[in-house]
């Protein structure tokens, strides 16, 4: 009926045959009631349970679920699943030959039962060696369209939208950071369905079709990061955005403060966004009440709760070389500690070194080295445990800040361009994704490097000078770098983006892909 006469072995050294495959399942189907369909490469267990009335669960109900053995099938996994919660669906991918595909898709009747399956069965041993992962699934149904006229505004996108594809809910426009009257060239169109964002995709992936005669481009949208309602329910500080670039720090503070004096704790502003911390939760649901959609020095403001991001997976990802450009760890607050920040003083000599007036000097790199003496203890250390003097390197330098003020680390895009005699330039646009909803820092030198490793040094020593304003760089010594300065910032054309594509250089992120 489902296995046909192959025979499995079940992973405790017996064998069992498809008939006895279809009994267990017959066995399972009448114990719970539930019924069982194959069809298009996926078996369905259910989708609505017995008795289930009213529109199937939300989203954020379903679970993926990977590494699953070969031959287990739902007779054995649908009890290991159930301990979370009601299973409202449980799909288990197929192969022709009738052994699963390795992975399934578990929908639960609520979203808390779907964190509790990932909390207590992923890393789950299934059987003896065999350990499976669980991790939130969500139907994307929001597609991110780029090289959108900036002129155009939010009602004429969604009209668009409208007219050529079927199924469009909303659409979602930020504004540039530097002229609040334009868009920031793409926008995200979230459709009722994945089916109808798919089908909408589709259609307009080719890359013949244009809008307003221009050539779109069209990719599926980065999804946001799930947190689960606990967490949220202790957070306690405020992201804002749609900032003017020239909006202070002191000034956000004052404007929360004015519902009530001495409630808020501090204020990290980044380009056009920032982190209102509170001291209690309550006065940060009161404050985003009041303040979602103010003006704050000409600029209507959006103001949500900041979405927490668990720093230590994020940073241990990062040190691995797990984290893709397209990575969602991008939802961290400030630090809570201002003395790291205070501690980082700029260097004197480094304002001056980007703007070419620095020449080599006999203080600049002098590396001090001792001998290593057999026998000498050697004690694992973690570089973020050590102090910022230790650091001569501006890449190294700025990994650590990141990490001390609790942001994920930076991300380094290389791109090149042609000299007028003929030489390879080098930069790197370096995105800092620190923010919550998927916002980013973005920073890129107006001077190009003919090495590699010059070229990722400036930048970090220019992402640095610029991000902390007058505190950004400790006893960082200052290597000479040979760059050549650009008249004025290249357009996008004049650039080569090297060794990555460019939608997968953070493009689709929401947020302007250029500095």
């Amino acid at each position: 009926m489902y296995e046909g006469s192959t025979d499995i072995t079940n992973g405790c050294g017996k064998v069992r045959t498809g008939t006895q495959n279809e009994a267990a399942l017959l066995a399972l189907m009448e114990k719970t009631g539930y019924n069982m369909v194959q069809e298009n490469g996926q078996r369905k267990f259910g989708g609505p349970p017995p008795g289930w009335e009213g529109p199937p669960p939300p989203r954020g109900c379903e679970v993926f679920v990977g590494k699953i053995p070969r031959n287990m099938y739902e007779d054995e996994l649908v009890p290991v699943f159930e301990r979370a919660g009601k299973i409202y669906e449980f799909r288990l991918m197929m192969e022709f030959s009738g052994e699963n595909r390795g992975y399934a898709f578990v929908m639960y009747t609520t979203k808390e039962e779907a964190q509790l399956a990932i909390r207590i069965l992923n890393n789950y041993e299934i059987r003896p060696g065999k350990f499976i992962g669980v991790c939130v699934s969500l139907d994307n149904c929001r597609l991110f369209i780029g090289a959108i006229p900036k002129e155009k505004k939010r009602e004429e996108i969604l009209d668009e939208m409208k007219k050529v594809t079927d199924g469009v809910v909303d659409v979602i426009v930020y504004p540039s950071a530097t002229d609040k009257t334009k868009n920031r060239g793409f926008a995200f169109v979230e459709y009722e369905s994945h089916r109808a964002a798919a089908m909408a995709r589709r259609k307009l992936i080719p890359g013949t079709f244009q809008l307003w005669g221009h050539t779109i481009q069209v990719d599926w949208a980065d999804p946001e990061k799930e947190v689960d309602e606990e967490t949220m329910q202790r957070v306690k500080v405020l992201y804002v955005r749609n900032l003017m670039i020239s909006t202070r720090e002191e000034t956000i503070k004052a404007e929360f403060n004015k519902f009530k004096p001495g409630s808020v704790e501090r204020v990290k502003k980044l380009r056009d966004y920032a982190f209102v911390h509170f001291f209690s939760r309550e006065d940060a649901v009161a404050a985003m009440s009041v303040m979602n959609g103010k003006c704050i020095d000409g600029a209507s403001i959006e103001v949500t709760l900041a979405k927490p991001v668990n720093k230590e997976i994020a940073w241990r990802q990062h040190l691995n070389g797990q984290i893709s450009p397209n990575s969602e760890n991008l939802l961290v607050f400030a630090n809570k500690d201002d003395g790291n920040q205070k501690s980082l003083g700029k260097a004197a000599n480094l304002p001056s070194r980007l703007h070419g007036q620095h020449s080599p000097g006999p203080s600049e790199l002098e590396r001090c080295t001792y001998p290593f003496f057999p026998g000498t203890k050697l004690t694992p250390v973690s570089m973020y445990s050590l102090k910022s003097s230790h650091f001569s390197s501006a890449v190294m330098h700025l990994d650590y800040y990141c990490n001390k003020n609790n942001w994920a680390p930076p991300e380094y895009y290389l791109y090149s361009a042609t000299s007028q005699d003929g030489n390879v330039l080098l930069v790197y646009k370096i995105v800092i994704p620190s923010s919550a909803n998927g916002s980013q820092s973005y920073f890129m030198p107006d001077k190009l490097c003919t090495t590699l490793e010059d070229a990722k040094e400036l930048a970090a020593q220019f992402t640095l000078l610029h991000l902390g304003k007058e505190s950004s760089l400790n006893l960082l010594t200052v290597v000479h770098l040979k760059w050549y300065p650009t008249p004025q910032r290249p357009s996008l054309p004049n650039f080569r983006h090297v060794g990555q594509k460019m939608q997968s250089s953070g493009f689709k992120q929401e947020s302007a892909p250029w500095p």
